[in-house]
């Protein structure tokens, strides 16, 4: 199993949730969060040729998903075809326990798939 971090300048993730949905992954969590990567926040200008304002971290977006490693490519490939800018960190995952139902070591999505 993987676990796949995206961290999204725009707001992309209904088409991202879209496209995963057509392959089968079920659950995924999105997070609003302020960051900053290579490139700055646009400068802000508070009042005609006064102040300029430059925004140390810009709003991103931060999708979490686990995957079964046979859904990788064709995951990675709808995630670039449906953003525009961002980062994927994918990550192995080792284990992952059920809170309601104390399995251990089997993950299991929202819709109660066993992997």
């Amino acid at each position: 199993m993987l676990k796949l971090e995206i961290i999204l300048a725009e707001n992309d993730v209904m088409k991202i949730s879209e496209g995963l949905k057509e392959i089968g992954v079920g659950g995924l969590t999105v997070i609003k969060v302020r960051g900053r990567g290579a490139k700055t926040a646009a400068e802000i200008h508070t009042h005609k040729g006064m102040e300029v304002f430059v925004p140390h971290f810009a709003d991103k977006y931060r999708l979490m998903v686990v995957i079964p490693e046979a859904k990788e490519e064709k995951t990675v490939d709808i995630i670039r075809k449906n953003s525009q800018e961002g980062k994927i960190f994918i990550s192995q995952m080792l284990r992952a326990i059920d809170i309601k139902s104390s399995h251990n070591d089997l993950l299991v999505n929202v819709i109660g798939e066993i992997f």
